[in-house]
């Protein structure tokens, strides 16, 4: 009988851990970025789907559909005309790449900037993969606290000052300014107006996420950074995986046309009332302007990751919030609940059985009235 061959003995060193086995959502599930699935459009994806079968089938037979490497044309024109009239944006279909979702334009953009030890300045609280994806390149997120209109411009150029007086040139701004996840802000005009004057006073450019950007609720939408630059130091991305569906995985990235050249050569393919009910005054959140999570903080003595462990012992999922922070200890007690999926019953259910087990494990929130009432 052969030998069984030993893999362990053959993986590169410093990988992360294997993934566990996925035994199905948690029945109460307030991650990730999964949308409701009664509001798909269904019938229409499958109507559109036809159509563009019936139109283009053959060009299947290609890679990139007869539109090269950028991806489908029709899609970039459509993408160009959406940015125009949303985000203010004009810009030529060629200055677009489509992209598999939006963590595909962050891995271009990482693997053309980004060497072990380079620091990118991030939002104090930010998306976890893309902490993640910088992280794993050995790159430095250092994080610039926020307010309620998102990154603090005042402790930027704090930041960007002290580093050059160290000689470190951060490779670029990460800000995530119309619907920032997960705090949920939408970045003023003035604001964003301040950002581009320091990334031209310091020279480091600007990586603009609207991922959620179409997902705003109340409010005017301000005009994209990238649509206010006039000096192309702004790369912008975006994706269709909040609006439409996040299984399609489609998304885009816009630079200028030497740096989508380059892109292309790096590219190979292939409800807060619940909260309310049983957690009272315990659970600090400022109602988002849009999208579909809610950051919240909880009292100092919650351990988010161990009220992570515990609550998925009960089949509730949540993400902490040290993994959506530059540095873990400003988000020790902070919480991101996403409510674009659950139902409203398991939104209510969920959160009331979240609240007991944030009860047994940290003593948090008292018992009182509202909490024997659920």
């Amino acid at each position: 009988m052969a030998a069984t061959i030993d893999y362990d003995a053959l993986l590169a060193p410093d990988l992360p851990p294997p993934a566990p086995r996925w035994n199905g959502f948690a029945p109460y599930n307030f991650i990730g970025g999964n949308v409701d699935a009664a509001s798909m459009p269904v019938e229409d994806m499958i109507a559109a789907t036809a159509s563009a079968l019936r139109r283009e089938g053959a060009t299947l037979a290609t890679y990139g559909l007869e539109s090269g490497p950028l991806g489908y044309r029709p899609l970039r024109e459509f993408v160009a005309a959406k940015l125009r009239k949303r985000s203010g944006l004009t810009v030529s279909p060629d200055n677009v790449l489509i992209t598999s979702g939006s963590n595909q334009a962050l891995d271009l953009v990482n693997e053309m900037f980004l060497r072990p030890g380079d620091t990118v300045l991030v939002e104090q609280f930010s998306y976890g993969g893309a902490l993640a994806r910088l992280r794993k390149l050995g790159g430095r997120p250092v994080g610039i606290p926020l307010d309620d209109d998102g990154m603090r411009m005042d402790l930027l150029g704090e930041k960007l000052a002290a580093l050059a007086s160290e000689g470190v040139k951060p490779k670029f701004i990460y800000v995530i300014p119309t619907i920032q996840n997960p705090g949920g802000s939408i970045m003023p005009e003035a604001r964003r107006a301040e950002l581009l004057e320091l990334s031209a006073q310091y020279g480091v450019p600007v990586f603009e996420d609207e991922c959620y950007a179409d997902l705003l609720w109340t409010g005017e939408r301000p005009p994209a950074i990238a649509a206010m630059d006039e000096s192309n130091r702004v790369i912008h991305c975006g994706s269709f995986s909040k609006t439409i569906a996040p299984a399609l995985r489609v998304g885009y990235i816009v630079a200028e046309p030497a740096l989508v050249a380059r892109m292309v050569a790096c590219k190979t393919d292939g409800g807060t009332g619940a909260l309310e009910e049983h957690f009272g005054t315990a659970a600090e959140f400022v109602p988002p302007a849009g999208g579909i999570f809610l950051w919240i903080s909880l009292p100092d003595a919650v351990d988010a990751m161990k009220l992570s462990a515990a609550s998925a012992a009960s089949g509730i999922a949540i993400n902490p919030g040290p993994e959506w922070s530059a540095d873990a200890e400003p988000a020790r007690s902070r919480i991101r609940l996403c409510f674009g999926n659950p139902t409203v019953g398991d939104i209510r259910e969920g959160v009331k059985k979240l609240a007991e087990i944030c009860h047994r494990e940290f003593g948090i929130p008292l018992r009182s009235g509202n909490i024997e009432r659920a």
